[in-house]
């Protein structure tokens, strides 16, 4: 009975009863196993919260009652509770370039501020703090810092902090780990580091330190420090340290962005060191060959300095080297042999150097080489076959040298190659068609040699391919489709200046959706691409010399993204154009665009509309663009513009360096307002304006280029541009209606090297002082700087230079007197005019030193006298002198002994001078009967002579201005 009893069932009842007091349990073991924070140290993180600034809400997580252990950066002790480290870096990584305005926005949004609160004492066992990469740019790093003597890491960089550094902070003996960089810190002195006994990692770039003289006995006496990072610290050369006898411990030591002007000694007695970092100082003279002595080297960065001897060969020795940078130096000499021993390296960087020679065959033997980096320098010869062997290669880039022969079958091997670059070389021959085996490429560059044949089918075959730039080659033929076929990641498609010709398919969907596509003359017409519609992350576009001969379509400026660039110059299109929704440059010249002139996006900087058909009046554009603060050139010439230029430029203040007006049916006189911009460049040639140059040109003493040619200005040159506008290059005022005398100040344009006054008024002599213009006379004194600044940035055509060139120093008005001799000391000068004056005289004999001239003429004036004896002058045409008294070759008139003509000296003494010259006789006839047929009408009867000299002006007008356009 005991038996059974025992092994009756329970009750059903009891059954709830049971489950109660296990889950009792449960619950109260789970909850020993994960033991809420300490609520003294909770309140301590609430108050320290309470005053920071949190604009993204990132500690939203932190509220009354919550368990903080389970809070954002909050880590507690597993089975304490107390919080052991504290975490507040901000999430989001440093947006690059070409991050949205609302990445950016995130990021700064991510960023903590405001104060911090000492209720963080309260954390008693607190041993990680973390602040990095935040915004406490109004406060000093708090001083209570130096209390926290649990911390054993502690990180303020890139934080903003400012002010002196508190010296407390070498209170932390248990410190081994402290990085302060990236703040607006400074300290005179690091003795206060002494104190942090247990430091292994110390980080101090970016402070101001210039003043702490005491760092080298300082740091280097931690006798536990493993690495230390002094970059852009301000430190210069000690010369009284010649060696260190401690920290034996040091491995890493980065010096880089410094002021050093030699490898400071005591580093050679770091024999530990496995990590040296020397970059961008002033280091200068040869690479010491003390540097082989370390031989458990690994890293050493000596870019970015003055170091101009040949490589060092002690560093071939380093065997256990992995990372050797020397680029952005004067290194000279050759790459030797011996940089095959280097068999540990992984990354070489010999770039932007002065290195000449072959890249050496044992290259080859390199079985761990990524990175190959000697672009820029003054390489030959071939691209070695043995770079086939290389099967670690990621990158390979020798390009900006002068490399010739053909690229190598071999780097079809090259199966993690993911970026190669040889572009601005010599080389020739085909592309391989092995670039298809190379599955990992990401980055194809062989743009500007003298690569031929056509474009290879196989890059359809690169998967992987971001970035394609063969331009400037030679290469020819049919694209289509297939060859783009699988390049579904291409970003970059840059393939101008070939001979190439694309025919897709006209319903043709690109795989690929790329943000830069230069295709520049390429055959892509006569339709516009249609193709371009599926783009739509584009932000870079040149397909101008296209061959496209068609109206603009209209979906092409309702883009769904903004353009950067924009080039479709030199094409046929046709059509209006409203708005142009492009942020840095657009350039539609030499196309059939109608209509008025479009509206633009404020940020626009480079606006180039020539050699269109553009009408309507300036007034929209520059008077309605208020908020349009970053235009630097605007190129608006060759149009129909009509009106006056509007007085509203007071707004652009500084802003337009060159504006060119040229070639419109503009009138009226030039705006004061003009003035207010911060002209390099003026050019309003062949319009209808009139009047005086006003006094307020005086305040552009930037002006490089004036050109205000074939107008109606009027009044004299004015003295003060000698003064006022002493930058000038060129100064053309042809074709206008200015008399009185040429300045003497011009003479003080020391740059000056085009002048052009022709067809003016102008009378009086030449001033004597015209050899002050010193700049035509001789090839290092220019000032083209100025006009060069804007190249890089866009393809700046100055086309008032082209239509000057050949005819500089042109007067043609009622110039008077002798020739300057000293005119002749222009041993550079490349174009002389002086004809259709009054000048008398003889040409200089200095004119013999003249050899650069390519055109000259001194026809129609009163000049005598002997040609002087230069081949040069002997090279023009007989009617460069004609309408003078002079003789000698090139004429075939002959001089007497005295180097007179010899009619002149004959003076009509010759038989047949004393005959009747039936020839003069009908001229008279012809005269008479001209002057009292045609003269006298014209002269008697008003309705004649006006419509007789309007004709005239009509037809000369036309025939002026056919002449010109042909010369430009």
């Amino acid at each position: 009975m005991a038996i059974a009893t025992m092994t009756t069932p329970l009750p059903i009842s009891l059954f709830p009863f049971l489950l109660l007091i296990l889950a009792i349990c449960f619950t109260i073991c789970h909850a020993n196993s994960n033991l809420l924070c300490i609520q003294s140290e909770r309140e301590a993180l609430l108050k320290f919260k309470n005053h920071l600034i949190d604009p993204s809400n990132r500690l939203s997580s932190w509220v009354e009652g919550g368990d903080c252990c389970e809070w954002t950066g909050v880590v507690c002790h597993n089975s304490t509770g107390h919080v052991k480290q504290l975490h507040l870096a901000a999430p989001l990584s440093d947006p690059d370039g070409f991050a949205t305005n609302a990445e950016r926005e995130a990021y700064y949004n991510s960023w903590l501020g405001g104060k911090i609160n000492p209720s963080l004492l309260e954390l008693k066992h607190l041993s990680s703090l973390d602040f990095s990469n935040n915004n406490f740019s109004s406060i000093h790093i708090p001083k209570f810092f130096g209390l926290l003597q649990s911390l054993t890491y502690l990180n303020l960089s890139q934080a903003q902090f400012q002010g002196i550094i508190p010296h407390n902070l070498g209170n932390l003996s248990k410190l081994q780990y402290l990085d302060l960089g990236g703040n607006d810190l400074r300290s005179k002195s690091l003795q206060w580091v002494s104190g942090l006994s247990s430091l292994q990692y110390l980080d101090l770039s970016y402070l101001h330190l210039s003043e702490a003289t005491d760092w080298v006995q300082v740091t280097f006496k931690l006798p536990s420090l493993l690495e230390l990072h002094l970059s852009v610290c301000g430190l210069e050369d000690d010369p009284s340290f010649n060696s260190i006898n401690s920290s034996k411990s040091l491995v890493v030591l980065d010096l880089s962005w410094n002021r050093f002007s030699s490898v400071p000694k005591w580093i050679f007695s770091l024999h530990g060191l496995v990590s040296i970092d020397l970059s961008n100082n002033d280091l200068e003279g040869p690479i010491p060959a003390y540097f082989g002595n370390i031989s458990f080297l690994e890293v050493l960065d000596l870019s970015g300095n003055d170091l101009n001897s040949s490589i060092s060969n002690s560093l071939y020795s380093l065997n256990r080297l992995q990372f050797l940078s020397l680029g952005h130096n004067q290194l000279q000499g050759t790459i030797s042999s011996a940089i095959g021993n280097l068999s540990s390296v992984t990354h070489l960087d010999l770039s932007e150097n002065q290195l000449n020679g072959q890249i050496p065959l044992s290259i080859g033997q390199l079985s761990s080489l990524e990175e190959f980096e000697v672009s820029e320098n003054q390489l030959n010869g071939q691209i070695p076959l043995s770079i086939g062997e290389l099967s670690s290669l990621k990158l390979f880039d020798v390009s900006r040298n002068q490399l010739n022969g053909q690229i190598p079958l071999s780097i079809g091997q090259l199966s993690s190659l993911e970026e190669f670059d040889v572009s601005e070389n010599q080389l020739n021959g085909q592309i391989p068609l092995s670039i298809g085996e190379l599955s990992s490429l990401k980055l194809f560059d062989v743009s500007e040699n003298q690569l031929n044949g056509t474009f290879p089918l196989s890059f359809g075959r690169l998967e992987s391919l971001e970035t394609l730039d063969c331009g400037y080659n030679l290469l020819e033929g049919v694209v289509s489709e297939t060859h783009f076929s699988n390049l579904k990641r291409l970003t970059t498609l840059a393939a101008s200046h070939n001979r190439l010709r694309f025919e897709p398919n006209s319903s043709w969907i690109p795989p690929f959706q790329c943000e830069w596509i230069d295709l520049g003359h390429w055959h892509l017409g006569p339709k516009f691409p249609q193709w371009l519609k599926f783009q739509k992350k584009l932000s870079y576009l040149d397909i101008s010399y296209a061959g496209i001969s068609d109206v603009m379509p209209t979906w092409f400026f309702n883009h769904p993204t903004q353009f950067e660039s924009l080039n479709l110059s030199s094409n046929q299109l046709r059509g209006e154009i409203s708005y142009l929704n492009v942020r840095y440059c657009v350039d539609l010249s030499s196309n059939r665009f109608i209509g008025p002139l479009p509206r633009v996006f404020p940020t626009l900087r480079f606006l180039f509309l020539s050699n269109n058909s553009f009408s309507g009046s300036l007034f929209e554009l520059v008077c309605n663009t208020s908020s349009w603060k970053w235009v630097e050139v605007l190129y608006i010439d060759k149009n129909l513009i009509s009106g006056d230029i509007p007085d509203c430029w007071n707004h652009w203040q500084g802003l337009v360096l060159f504006l060119n007006l040229g070639s419109n049916n503009l009138t009226g006189k030039i705006p004061p307002s003009l003035w207010h911009l911060n002209l390099r460049m003026l050019n309003l040639r062949n319009n209808t304006m009139f009047g005086e140059l006003p006094s307020t040109l005086q305040n552009s003493p930037n002006l490089v280029m004036l050109d205000l040619s074939e107008n109606h200005f009027s009044g004299s040159v004015p003295a003060w541009i000698g003064d006022k506008l002493s930058n000038l290059v060129i100064l053309s005022l042809r074709s206008n209606n200015f008399d009185g005398h040429i300045p003497y100040k011009i003479c003080d344009l020391q740059f000056l090297q085009n002048l052009d006054l022709a067809h003016n008024n102008i009378s009086g002599v030449i001033p004597k002082c015209f050899n002050n213009l010193t700049a035509m006379a001789t090839t290092n004194k220019t000032n083209n700087s100025v006009l060069q600044e804007y190249v890089y940035a866009v393809s700046l055509f100055l086309n008032a230079l082209l239509v000057l060139k050949g005819r500089e120093d042109e007067y043609g008005n009622l110039l008077t007197g002798n020739i300057p001799d000293s005119i002749g000391n222009m041993e550079l000068m490349e174009s002389l005019d002086l004809s259709m004056n009054r000048l008398n005289g003889k040409i200089p004999p200095s004119f013999s030193n003249l050899n650069f001239l390519n055109h000259f003429n001194v026809s129609y004036n009163n000049l005598t006298g002997q040609i002087p004896t230069s081949t040069q002058l002997k090279s023009f045409e007989n009617l460069s002198y004609v309408g003078n008294h002079l003789c000698g070759p090139p004429l075939t008139k002959n001089c007497t002994s005295k180097g007179i003509p010899i009619d002149v000296a004959n003076n009509g003494s010759s038989r047949e001078g004393s005959k009747v010259n039936w020839l003069y006789v009908s001229i008279v006839l012809g005269f008479v009967m001209g002057f009292w047929g045609v003269v006298a009408p014209l002269f008697f009867i008003r309705s004649w002579r006006h419509a007789y000299y309007r004709k005239l002006d009509y037809v000369g007008r036309k025939l002026y201005v056919s002449w010109a356009t042909m010369g430009m």
